[in-house]
């Protein structure tokens, strides 16, 4: 009988003083299907495969939220992730975001005041059940013109001096925002969107991290240009080649390719569906040819 593949298979990487898993997943698709029980299920499944490392945030809710779908009572990513794994095993990282709120009435917008940040803390504390956060990222909106996020990190950073926080992260952000964040504190993982077809200009990010030992946490590494809209299902004649010389699926291949951009890029795949997230963490064990990463970097 084939041994069961983990999150192992992707090897490790630091997020501060903790060490996880390279493949990780990300809750936000958790909350899309109303069934609640398949959630929970999804969740202690990951944890089960070796996924140590989930990512989430208050604005991860349906109806609403950063989907836009479902129907019923509000269902909060963190709230599930409560209900499945509290307490919590030793050595689970959740880590989470600020700087968004999910209003019923306005939608989705940006808080960024201190005193808004500490209020979104407070609510990941509260609908994580946790008396500490594992890591904050600190999500903005990445603007064309020059701004600064010394006030939005400073507040963070008090908040982790006052031990509400143990690590601090970034996302979406520009190599500027990231220099003048370290100025502040540390920064340990940056997350922003970075996929095979979808690179932009993050390349010299992921570089950049590596070279200062920060994580680089891509999101949408599966949909690229779709975002929240889904896996995508037009990946070309290159991610086919591939998967078909690994009898592995398309989506394997993208996040085998996410995972081969260096030892610090960790991946966080998410899905509410348990079939297509034992296939996620299969593709931590998937090693790929300096011949089809270039095939695929050429596409």
């Amino acid at each position: 009988m084939p041994t069961e593949i983990t999150a192992a298979a992707a090897g490790r990487w630091t997020l501060g003083d903790r060490t996880v898993h390279r493949m990780g997943f990300g809750s936000m698709r958790i909350t899309a299907h109303p069934d609640r029980d398949r959630a929970l299920r999804v969740l202690r499944r990951a944890v089960e495969l070796g996924v140590d490392h989930i990512d989430t945030a208050a604005f991860y809710v349906s109806p609403g939220g950063t989907l836009k779908v479902g129907t019923g009572p509000a269902r909060y990513a963190t709230e599930l992730i409560r209900a499945a794994l509290a307490p919590y095993p030793e050595g689970l990282v959740v880590a989470t975001k600020v700087g968004f709120r999910d209003d019923p009435t306005t939608g989705l917008h940006e808080e960024a005041s201190p005193a808004q940040l500490r209020a979104q803390v407070e609510e990941n504390l509260r609908r994580l059940g946790r008396d500490h956060l594992d890591l904050v990222n600190l999500r903005i909106v990445k603007r064309p013109a020059p701004d600064s996020v010394a006030e939005r990190f400073g507040a963070l950073a008090e908040l982790r001096d006052a031990g509400l926080i143990r690590h601090l992260g970034l996302s979406n952000v520009r190599l500027d925002h990231l220099d003048e964040a370290q100025t502040i504190a540390p920064v340990v993982c940056v997350q922003n969107n970075y996929a095979l077809d979808n690179r932009g200009d993050q390349d010299a990010m992921v570089r950049e991290c590596g070279a200062r030992g920060i994580a680089y946490v891509p999101f949408f590494s599966l949909t690229g240009g779709n975002r929240e809209g889904g896996a995508r299902t037009d990946h070309g004649a290159a991610v086919h080649a591939v998967a078909r010389a690994h009898d592995a699926t398309p989506q394997q291949v993208r996040l085998a390719w996410t995972l081969h951009q260096g030892p610090h890029v960790l991946a966080i795949p998410g899905t509410g569906d348990p079939a297509h997230l034992a296939e996620n963490v299969a593709a931590a064990a998937l090693r790929l040819t300096p011949d089809e990463l270039a095939a695929l970097d050429r596409r």
